[in-house]
């Protein structure tokens, strides 16, 4: 049986300033679940009823690992009108960017990404193209986010994803490593077919509404754009972001 205080401890954990407060995060749903378990991601907790036995392929886990509650009690704990059967707790963990780090490999950098399911999707592009990491600024959706989990799936857990303060770190970048190209997406940038095949570069993406922030766009070494053929005034980020990394992974 949950407790009141633990009651409210997940009922608390759907806020971003509680999430942070206490270390933890919570995601719910059978899909979301079985997808980080399936990936190894490491949970302190899964509260799951009769109904929920686990997800197929995911590692065994020891019976302590999972509290047993009740439908009632699942409502009571859940974020969503309609509970589902499991609910999992982790720690938050933010992980440091490592000086020169930005010099080696592919990395995406989200400017300013306010929507957390595009956060999350963004995410999973990473993943698709096996980019060495992703980048958040200081202003993007709480990677936490039930939102930013559900829609990265599993890639939450296969995905190095760090926080900076973007500009600061990508002017450094700039100034360390010069040949190390920072390509912001720009509608009055280079045609992004030009691009060639990189070992080593920085793709920032910024939000439709705002697009690369002044501090951003003085790092950036590059614009790039892809070109418009219709009437859309702009294209959503995660879309724009796949369409690059897809040329920077599969030109000659």
């Amino acid at each position: 049986m949950l407790t009141r205080a633990e009651l409210q401890r997940l009922r608390a954990l759907r806020l971003k300033k509680h999430r942070e407060a206490l270390g933890r995060f919570v995601v719910e749903g059978e899909k979301v679940v079985g997808e980080l378990l399936a990936a190894g991601y490491p949970f302190e907790a899964i509260y799951a009823t009769a109904a929920w036995e686990g997800p197929a392929g995911a590692p065994s886990r020891p019976r302590a690992d999972i509290i047993r509650v009740t439908e009632v009690e699942m409502a009571r704990a859940s974020h969503y009108p309609t509970p589902s059967s499991v609910l999992a707790v982790g720690r938050i963990e933010r992980r440091p960017l490592v000086a020169g780090e930005l010099a080696r490999g592919l990395t995406l950098a989200l400017d300013g990404i306010q929507d957390p399911g595009n956060v999350g999707t963004l995410v999973r592009i990473a993943d698709w193209f096996a980019l060495d990491r992703v980048v958040l600024s200081a202003d993007c959706a709480d990677l936490f986010h039930q939102k930013t989990i559900d829609a990265s799936r599993g890639s939450f857990a296969r995905v190095r994803v760090h926080m900076a303060k973007l500009g600061e770190v990508l002017a450094e970048l700039a100034a360390a490593a010069p040949g190390v190209p920072i390509l912001g997406g720009d509608l009055a940038g280079d045609d992004f077919h030009t691009l060639p095949a990189l070992r080593a570069a920085v793709v920032v993406i910024g939000s439709e509404g705002q697009g690369l922030s002044p501090e951003v766009r003085r790092a950036v070494t590059r614009r790039v754009t892809i070109p418009r053929h219709g009437a859309a005034e702009s294209l959503n980020a995660a879309v724009a972001a796949g369409i690059i990394c897809a040329q920077l992974r599969g030109a000659k």
